[in-house]
């Protein structure tokens, strides 16, 4: 598991200057972090790679927690980017599912990178990590949204987070090769079905 350092506020970049280094400090953790892996990327050398500043990297992304908590933040800001599968999935079940095989068959074309931001988002949860909670907010949002859930009920969000959860496992699960892509595919469509048959106006079955 990361270790999180000083407990200080991450800087949010304003200038257009900022956020190009920004955004270059996280394509290159997340080369780094494909090719070797959380444990084997030194801050040093993802300021080297972005061409920027020890000092820039630590002001944006105090910890490696951070750094790699923010790339999972940028891929689930894509979760809900058109799809055709996800479009023409033929009840909101079916789509939720796609959208979340989807982000699944993407980190598992880059499994170290993957493990990477795995370990870091469950460190975040006992630090400050401001990104952990919107993460999961953006998550939650989004499958509420595929449902058509615009005013969900206590049991809707409860279904969700137990979603995620098992979601979660299943990832963990496959990157560490403990369960089968196949399997995996398997199991979230197994989940979706399971757990979101029991949302508030679902049809009988």
């Amino acid at each position: 598991m990361p270790r999180v350092a000083e407990d200080r506020p991450a800087a949010e970049p304003q200038s257009p200057g900022q956020k190009a280094r920004y955004r270059r400090i996280l394509a290159a953790a997340a080369r780094l972090g494909a090719e070797r892996g959380l444990e084997h990327v030194q801050m040093q050398d993802v300021a080297r790679e972005a061409a920027v500043a020890i000092a820039t990297l630590y002001r944006y992304f105090p910890s490696k927690t951070h750094l790699f908590t923010a790339i999972m933040a940028d891929q689930v800001d894509h979760m809900d980017d058109p799809s055709p599968r996800i479009a023409a999935a033929e009840d909101p079940v079916d789509a939720v599912a796609e959208t979340l095989l989807r982000s699944t068959r993407h980190m598992l074309r880059t499994p170290l990178l993957s493990s990477a931001i795995m370990q870091s988002n469950y460190a975040a949860h006992t630090a400050t990590v401001s990104e952990a909670a919107a993460i999961e907010a953006r998550v939650h949002r989004t499958v509420l949204t595929l449902l058509g859930l615009e005013h969900p009920t206590d049991r809707d969000n409860r279904l969700v987070r137990l979603l995620m959860k098992s979601w979660h496992g299943v990832l963990v699960s496959v990157i560490y090769g403990h369960t089968t892509a196949a399997e995996a595919e398997t199991e979230i469509r197994l989940a979706c079905a399971v757990l979101l048959g029991g949302r508030s106006g679902a049809p009988a079955r």
